[in-house]
């Protein structure tokens, strides 16, 4: 048998081994500029410019912390970045999963239409929007309001999301919602009770994603907001290009802090992200 083969199980190990050195040296290349950050984010401004490539903080600089808190207004942005991410989250993965259910479950005249119009949304550049966009918020008075925010990020993940509920919903078996429907169940009934608890693991990836990539977003807050009650958490990081535009400590101390929430609610929920994203990758 080729399973007993001395040299077959060598080639199997030295090839487990090579996979193993590979994903390691990927690690730690996705993990060095974020434990590189929080070093220098406890030293001193000046020891950023020694000869070591990453040095313990001995003793750390907690004081970059409370500046960078302080005199970044983390808790006003956060709470202002809370406030549109969590509307547009939720509105997103609403929309998502009942365009995805219309889609996938339902026969109407525009299903087609409405399958290319997110598939459109998918391969739309962003940036061709920001001008049109700022026209269109301009005449409807929404320029310098969360309310323009929540509207672009709803409506630049709703493809996204669609297509993930759509690859989970093709694996539902179709009995249970027959069974009930001829039980009487009207279709709020059957979409909350029945098809959304068989749905969670891709609403997780699904909330999880797109609260994570609106809560880093910049360029489309930068461009509709003005007032510096309304800014959000990435501007954290903008306002310490003047007073400390040389004091770097405080500056990574600033990235820090507008990285953690979406750091811990990744490895939070990673297991259910992997879950709901492959869900739809294999028939079954």
């Amino acid at each position: 048998m080729p399973h007993a083969n001395p040299t077959y199980r060598l080639q199997r190990q030295a090839l487990k081994l090579a996979l193993y050195l590979t994903l390691f040296l990927v690690a730690v290349m996705q993990l060095f500029p974020l434990i590189w950050v929080a070093s220098y984010s406890l030293q001193k401004s000046g020891d950023l410019f020694g000869g070591e490539l990453l040095r313990l903080p001995l003793p750390p600089q907690w004081d970059n912390y409370v500046r960078a808190f302080r005199d970044g207004k983390v808790l006003q942005y956060s709470l202002n970045s809370l406030f549109v991410v969590s509307v547009s989250t939720a509105l997103s993965t609403a929309l998502a999963f009942c365009l995805a259910y219309a889609i996938t479950r339902l026969q109407w005249r525009l299903r087609g239409v409405a399958l290319g119009a997110i598939t459109l949304g998918m391969v739309l550049p962003i940036h061709t929007t920001l001008l049109p966009n700022f026209i269109w918020f301009g005449y409807f008075g929404l320029i310098d309001t969360h309310l323009a925010l929540i509207i672009t990020y709803t409506a630049f993940t709703l493809p996204f999301n669609t297509l993930v509920y759509m690859g989970h919903f093709a694996n539902l078996p179709r009995a249970i919602e027959e069974a009930a429907l001829m039980d009487g169940a009207s279709w709020p009934r059957l979409l909350w009770s029945v098809v959304m608890p068989m749905s969670v693991p891709a609403t997780v990836t699904v909330g999880v994603m797109t609260f994570l990539g609106n809560w880093n977003e910049f360029i489309m807050a930068n461009t509709f907001l003005s007032t510096d009650d309304k800014r959000t958490l990435p501007f954290s990081i903008i306002r310490f290009q003047g007073q400390y535009s040389s004091d770097y400590a405080v500056q990574f101390a600033c990235m820090v802090l507008v990285a953690l929430p979406a750091l811990a609610l990744y490895f939070a929920f990673s297991n259910r992200i992997m879950e709901g994203a492959t869900a739809g990758a294999v028939k079954g």
